[in-house]
């Protein structure tokens, strides 16, 4: 598990590689990732939006920009967290991840970026 804190927001990722999804063949794979975002702070924050950095082991790299995640800009309370469970199909079956949250504090609306920490997209058929 991949983890990192910004500014009182704990970030932790977890990956799954999604063979039935998969088709190695045509240079198709496809993984899942849950994050939880945990507000260790003392103020509510909300996520508004999402920058992701997609790399494959062929040096290919994508760029991903939205608002919130999964369709949602989630308010996080002090002491709560918020998972969501997302997919990343790859060219490649090995890669990696990485972004930022752009989030805003409620008390004031102050805005403020939170890292994603980078993680590894890997079939399991190669760890070996």
């Amino acid at each position: 598990m991949a983890t990192t804190i910004t500014e009182g927001v704990k970030v932790s990722v977890e990956t799954l590689y999604q063979p039935e999804y998969s088709n190695p063949a045509n240079d198709h794979f496809m993984f899942a990732y849950k994050v939880s975002i945990e507000n260790m702070g003392n103020y509510a924050v909300q996520l508004i939006s999402r920058h992701w950095h997609i790399f494959d082991s062929n040096g290919v790299k994508r760029e991903v920009e939205g608002e919130g995640v999964v369709g949602q800009q989630p308010v996080i309370e002090p002491g709560n967290l918020h998972e969501y469970v997302s997919g990343c199909n790859l060219k490649t079956d090995m890669g990696s991840m990485k972004g930022e949250y752009q989030m805003v504090r409620l008390l004031d609306n102050s805005a403020f970026e939170v890292q994603i920490p980078e993680f590894c997209l890997i079939a399991p058929y190669r760890m070996n």
